[in-house]
């Protein structure tokens, strides 16, 4: 099957059977939801939601973050993964969101990989989340989901993002970020696949490769 149908294959299924594909972490703000992200590396959604309210409720602008002791913010975030390093960033991104950005979350990819904190999967995830660019994020779902299917041969992020960039339209870009990161998550998990509820069974290179090695 050629790339350019396998694509659009994906998208129709994903179009009907995930009309609703959103993120799954908690925010009010743009300011929160990049807090969100950086929490979220190598974290559960799910974990980093159970702390955010404590964390948003005390810092609910960049200059309350900005003026906080590393002390402070270690204590709310102690639980979470990688907290030393989490603390820093999150004091330093606040920083210079108020020094260099007015206290004013960028739009622009480029201007958020200035923050501390802030690699290219964060940044793309907010200019698309916030302010609807197209652009895809590829976190370890994405990357795992779009090898397995066939969407990319890719053997780096940025290989993968190259072309799912290339293959999904601009206006669903966003959402297939959605798509492939919430079938990662349930259904085409790392370990143990849950192929026999995934309805891309007929379009799936590693499923189709698997059945004809047991054969």
């Amino acid at each position: 099957m050629r790339r350019r149908e396998l694509f659009r294959k994906v998208t129709d299924w994903f179009s009907v059977n995930m009309e609703v594909a959103e993120t799954e972490l908690h925010y009010d703000t743009p300011f929160h939801l990049l807090i969100a992200v950086i929490l979220s590396a190598q974290c559960t959604d799910k974990r980093v939601n159970m702390h955010t309210p404590q964390i948003f409720s005390r810092f609910p602008e960049p200059k309350d973050l900005a003026e906080a002791t590393f002390e402070e913010v270690y204590e709310l975030i102690k639980s979470i993964s990688f907290p030393n390093n989490k603390a820093k960033h999150l004091i330093g991104m606040a920083k210079m969101l108020v020094s260099d950005f007015s206290s004013t979350v960028p739009s622009e990819t480029d201007q958020l990989e200035k923050l501390p904190g802030v690699g290219r999967k964060t940044a793309n995830v907010i200019a698309s989340v916030i302010y609807d660019k197209p652009v895809i994020a590829v976190d370890t779902h994405v990357f795992r989901v779009s090898r397995r299917i066939g969407l990319s041969e890719g053997g780096t992020v940025e290989a993968v993002e190259k072309d799912l960039t290339a293959g999904f339209a601009p206006e669903l870009r966003g959402k297939a970020h959605h798509w492939l990161i919430l079938h990662g998550r349930y259904v085409c998990t790392a370990r143990k696949p849950k192929c026999q509820d995934c309805g891309l069974q007929d379009i799936c290179n590693e499923y189709k490769l698997n059945n004809l090695q047991i054969r």
